[in-house]
């Protein structure tokens, strides 16, 4: 099961060097890629607005 990002997100950044596999993507709201989510929640621990949650 990955994690995934909702509208909450305000692409602050926090998550990006969380992610030990490079799964997330810059945009208005980031984006987590699904096929390469190790399902560790690193990001979900460090997202300011609880915008990352599993899926």
């Amino acid at each position: 099961m990955a994690y995934k990002i909702n509208d909450a997100c305000v692409a602050c950044g926090s998550c990006l060097p969380e992610c030990p596999v490079e799964a997330i993507s810059e945009g208005d709201i980031y984006v987590i890629d699904p096929e390469l989510c190790t399902d560790c929640g690193a990001c979900a621990d460090v997202c300011p607005t609880e915008a990352i949650f599993p899926e």
